[in-house]
């Protein structure tokens, strides 16, 4: 167990490149299981969770080559392994994105259910009914999603209640091995899921309507083994983007997509930042005390839920007051508690905060519960007055490479050190 030391008053400037984005390189991974062969990733953030994934997928039988430069390979054999334990999966939520393929492919699936973040309710409803409509027989059996299709999955229409991201992903991937054409309506729209789409289309798979609501897949594809770089991960540009606001600083994001974050950057604008963007790469600069601005989190294009933490540290040292509304997660509100122990003024009602910013915010202990909550935190604490103790850096690891070397190359003072106040 570990802690980050901070040292606020110090303004975040240079520059990041940006690597792979998480939220997709671990459902890339699972894809990878679709097609006997090698499978060559470039861009692999080094993060805790490619890691899990990467024991998992060894666990169903392949074989992982983690190189530099963010390059892994992944050997899939003939044949692969159908059940998934729960030692592995309780790490990571996104481990469920292999229920699809490992249907598709095998025609039964054990997976149990998965752990990950603590933001509130995630149910299994919408990929449980969708496997369901494509002629699966599944259920939920002492802790496991156990699944069979021993004909095969079919093609048909699937109506989501929602754009779940990670509905959409499942049933995209069991889809490209599905005999007839699978519509899936409602889909989700995320950067990320066009870049599994677009890994798929290079895999063999037909794939109609990428970026849109609505995707038709064509099966069943003969899929080959692909070499496919990942796309940036706005969720790290995101949070470096508001941490340059909040700081008063000046921060550029290479590798990095100013059109995946349009919403987050016109906040940043409102806010008094300037940005200037490239094709691949942008700058956000705060001069003086930023402005009170109000979110409302949605799925793609709107207001990533991923990033709500952070723009309620920039909240909490605004000029005025700032509402924010958190659409997708009951629990995403959990670390105000934390952030009050900063000294931020922040009440919450139900999906609602209202957060009236302070001038100065004071160092104390805090704890991260998940890692956007955990960045949220760091970011509060690197313009806190004195020292601020973040526990529970491990959250952060799962999706922030080189976190201290990042910060401290960005003029941070920040240390790693064993937490002596961590339980268990």
């Amino acid at each position: 167990m570990e802690r980050l030391r901070i040292q606020g008053g110090n303004r975040l400037t240079g520059e990041v490149s940006v690597a792979g984005a998480k939220n997709s390189v671990l459902k890339l991974m699972a894809a990878a299981l679709l097609a006997q062969g090698r499978t060559v990733l470039y861009d692999v953030p080094d993060i805790l969770d490619v890691r899990f994934m990467g024991d998992l997928l060894e666990r169903l039988g392949c074989s992982l080559t983690p190189e530099g430069g963010g390059k892994l390979t992944i050997d899939v054999p003939e044949t692969i392994h159908h059940e998934a334990d729960y030692d592995l999966v309780r790490r990571l939520r996104a481990s469920i994105t292999v229920l699809g393929p490992l249907l598709a492919r095998c025609h039964r699936a054990k997976v149990a259910l998965p752990g990950g973040d603590s933001i509130g309710s995630r149910g299994l409803g919408m990929h449980v009914t969708g496997l369901a409509q494509m002629g699966a027989e599944i259920g939920i059996e002492h802790g496991f999603v156990v699944a069979e299709a021993p004909y095969g999955l079919h093609g048909t229409t699937i109506l989501l209640d929602f754009p779940s991201v990670g509905a959409t992903e499942n049933l995209l991937l069991a889809a490209t091995l599905a005999r007839g054409t699978t519509l899936i309506d409602n889909a989700a729209r995320e950067p990320e899921i066009v870049d599994i789409a677009e890994m798929l289309t290079r895999m063999g798979a037909k794939i109609g309507g990428i970026g849109t609501s609505t995707l038709e897949i064509e099966g069943p594809a003969d899929l080959q083994s692909v070499e496919h770089r990942v796309v940036p991960d706005r969720m790290v540009a995101g949070t470096w983007a508001i941490g340059a606001a909040v700081t008063g600083g000046a921060v550029t994001l290479r590798n990095a997509r100013a059109d995946h974050l349009d919403v987050v950057l016109d906040k940043l604008a409102r806010a008094g930042a300037s940005v200037e963007a490239g094709p691949d790469h942008f700058t956000v600069r705060m001069d003086g005390r930023p402005q009170a601005v109000n979110i409302v989190t949605l799925p793609y294009p709107g207001f990533p839920t991923d990033l709500q933490a952070m723009m309620v540290a920039l909240a909490a040292v605004s000029e005025g007051t700032s509402m924010v509304t958190e659409n997708l997660f009951d629990g995403r509100f959990r670390f105000v508690q934390e952030l009050a122990r900063l000294g931020a003024d922040v009440r919450t009602d139900g999906h609602h905060a209202v957060i009236r910013g302070r001038r100065m915010l004071s160092g104390a202990p805090v704890e991260a519960t998940d890692i956007r909550a955990g960045a949220g935190l760091l970011l509060a604490g690197l313009v806190a007055d004195g020292e601020t103790l973040v526990s529970g850096v491990h959250h952060l690891d799962r999706g922030y490479p080189n976190l201290v070397g990042v910060l401290q190359g960005l003029g941070a003072q920040v240390l790693r050190e064993p937490d002596d106040m961590a339980v268990g």
